[in-house]
């Protein structure tokens, strides 16, 4: 009996120990999943007016005085009643309208930053932002990008301006905000806004396309290092880094990039059709 009791308490032992090691084992897993696990985009939505009243009320409770403050505090209870009346009214509205629609409903304006490198990484937070602001935007309404890019790979920055004329296709106004730089491929999204606001100093345009890579073939050749590359067909490769380029190559790639200019200036052309875009399309910026 005694060696029935001994051996229960050790097989509750061994169960335990296996039970812990496996919720142990099984943490360590679920974090690792976490960090592997791609992050989700994250729509941020902050209220510009608030932030910049909190701003001012902060000054002006700073240099106010003490009767300055009393009236305040008086205006802005009386103005607090005045919208939650008016608030009421806007619901009584709306509940009235089958379809929750508020007459006389103020007009919305929608701030979105992208700041752009080579790769146009911001595309990505930009298309879920976009996304969002059309469920719920009309064509009243105004979205206004703050515009930051020197331009980078033509393909990133093509569906980079791709979202934007998602915002015009649905009739919503767009404007361009721009304070340092819209060039190359961040021009080719500004121009798309039916307004552009830039800073007296800012740059833009550079509607050009440029494309360029070292050589090594002759210090390769120098230290007696061969290089060998296989492809097939013509051109899949015109200019390579560590082989020797032809000029071949080279007109190969030259044409590649007049076609991709070409393709530049009929979309500026299509967004702007007044302007001369042969005249400006010379890579320089404004």
């Amino acid at each position: 009996m005694e060696y029935l009791v001994e051996y229960g308490l050790f097989l509750a032992k061994a169960i335990t120990i296996v039970i812990a090691l496996l919720v142990v084992f099984g943490g360590l897993v679920s974090i690792l999943f976490r960090q592997r696990r791609p992050a989700q985009p994250r729509l941020v939505i902050e209220h510009l007016n608030k932030r910049y009243e909190e701003m001012a009320d902060r000054l002006r409770t700073a240099i106010a005085s003490d009767a300055d403050l009393r009236l305040r505090d008086k205006a802005e209870r009386k103005k607090d009643k005045a919208e939650a009346k008016e608030s009421k009214k806007k619901a009584k509205r709306a509940a009235k309208d089958p379809n929750g629609n508020v007459d006389g409903e103020r007009r919305r304006v929608f701030v979105l930053d992208f700041e752009g490198d080579i790769l146009a990484s911001a595309v990505k937070s930009m298309r879920e932002e976009i996304t969002a602001i059309l469920m719920v935007a009309t064509p009243k309404d105004e979205v206004v990008l703050r515009l930051e890019s020197s331009g980078g790979l033509v393909y990133s920055y093509g569906l980079a301006a791709s979202q934007l004329q998602r915002v015009r296709d649905a009739k919503i106004p767009l404007t361009i905000s721009v304070d340092k730089v819209a060039a190359s491929g961040g021009y080719m999204m500004a121009c798309l806004g039916a307004k552009v606001i830039a800073a007296p100093f800012a740059l833009l345009g550079s509607i050009g396309v440029i494309a360029q890579i070292p050589n090594l073939h002759r210090l390769l050749k120098k230290h007696d290092v061969d290089f060998e590359q296989l492809y097939v067909g013509e051109y899949k490769r015109t200019l390579t880094i560590f082989g020797e380029n032809t000029d071949k190559g080279r007109e190969k790639m030259k044409a590649d990039l007049e076609e991709t200019h070409g393709l530049f200036k009929d979309f500026i052309k299509s967004q702007r059709p007044s302007l001369d875009v042969g005249r400006v399309a010379t890579g320089e910026t404004w």
